[in-house]
């Protein structure tokens, strides 16, 4: 999955304050795997623009609200 990105996430977090919604749960409402739900959470890997979009619909908050950039120094 090559080096992990400067993208961070909420996604745990965001999950476990959604109900506790599951990786599994969580992947099959946006249409990945469980996997890219993992590598994503752990910052492996970074999602198309689509399925961002798509993981910020589930939870009903912003984009940047699950997703953050760091500004350069």
């Amino acid at each position: 999955m090559g080096k992990p990105t400067r993208i961070t996430n909420r996604l745990r977090e965001l999950r476990f304050h959604s109900q506790e919604l599951t990786q599994a749960e969580l992947a099959r409402r946006v249409g990945v795997t469980r996997q890219t739900i993992i590598a994503i959470e752990q910052g492996k890997y970074s999602p198309s623009l689509e399925v961002a979009f798509q993981i910020a619909n589930v939870f009903r908050v912003p984009l940047e609200e699950v997703f953050q950039y760091p500004k350069e120094a």
